[in-house]
C-alpha cells in the first residue's frame, strides 16, 4: 500500500513541478520583452509597388549615429516585405556633415530633396532613446517614433511609437531590431 501511495505521491509532485516549470516561463515571457508600442494611425494602405524614399531618422539620444543605425535597420525589414523600389537621401562627404551636425536640418534638407524626385512614400522617424540602462544589470533601452509620409499629398499616413528594453545580457543592437520589427509589423502593405 506505501508504494502505491509514494508512487502518487511522486506522480502529484513532478505535476506539481512541471506546472510551476510551465507557470514560470509563462510569467517570465510575458516580462521579458519590456515593450510598449502605440500605433497612432494608418489611414491608408501602402504599394510594395511605390516608389519609396528612406529619409533621415532624427537622432535625439545621446548616442552618436543611432539614426543611421535605425535606418539600416528599416532598410532590411522594408526590403524583406517585398518593397523593391527603396530609395535614400543623398549623404553628405564627411567635411559636409562637420558642418551639418543638426539632425533636423539634415532631415529638412533630404525632405526638400525628396519632393523634387517624385517618390510615393517617404519613410522617417526620431529616436528618442538608444542605450544601456544604469545599474547593476545595464539594460539595453530603445525608443522611437516612426512615420510613412504621402509625398503627393505631404500627408502623414501611417505613425507608430515604441519603447523596448531587453535583460543584461542583450545588445541594444538586438533590441532595437526587435522593437522595429514591431512597429513596422503594423503596416498594412499590399
Amino acid at each position: 500500500m506505501n508504494s502505491v501511495l509514494d508512487n502518487i505521491n511522486n506522480k502529484i509532485m513532478t505535476a506539481m513541478k512541471y506546472s510551476s516549470c510551465v507557470l514560470g516561463l509563462v510569467l517570465l515571457t510575458a516580462f521579458s520583452t519590456g515593450c510598449s508600442i502605440k500605433h497612432i494611425q494608418q489611414d491608408q494602405v501602402v504599394s510594395k509597388q511605390a516608389r519609396w524614399v528612406l529619409l533621415p531618422v532624427v537622432n535625439l539620444a545621446e548616442v552618436p549615429q543611432a539614426g543611421e543605425r535605425i535606418e539600416s535597420v528599416i532598410e532590411t525589414f522594408l526590403y524583406s516585405k517585398g518593397i523593391g523600389s527603396l530609395a535614400y537621401y543623398p549623404r553628405q562627404s564627411a567635411e559636409q556633415a562637420l558642418l551639418m551636425l543638426d539632425d533636423r536640418s539634415r532631415y529638412s534638407r533630404a525632405l526638400q530633396w525628396a519632393k523634387t524626385q517624385d517618390f510615393d512614400y517617404a519613410i522617417t522617424g526620431s529616436i528618442e532613446e538608444w542605450g544601456y540602462k544604469s545599474g547593476l544589470d545595464g539594460e539595453p533601452a530603445v525608443g522611437l517614433s516612426l512615420r510613412i509620409i504621402d509625398m503627393n499629398s505631404g500627408k502623414v499616413i501611417w505613425s507608430a511609437s515604441g519603447a523596448k528594453t531587453g535583460w543584461g545580457y542583450d545588445s541594444v543592437s538586438g533590441v532595437a531590431i526587435s522593437l522595429v520589427n514591431k512597429l513596422l509589423d503594423g503596416i498594412d502593405i499590399k
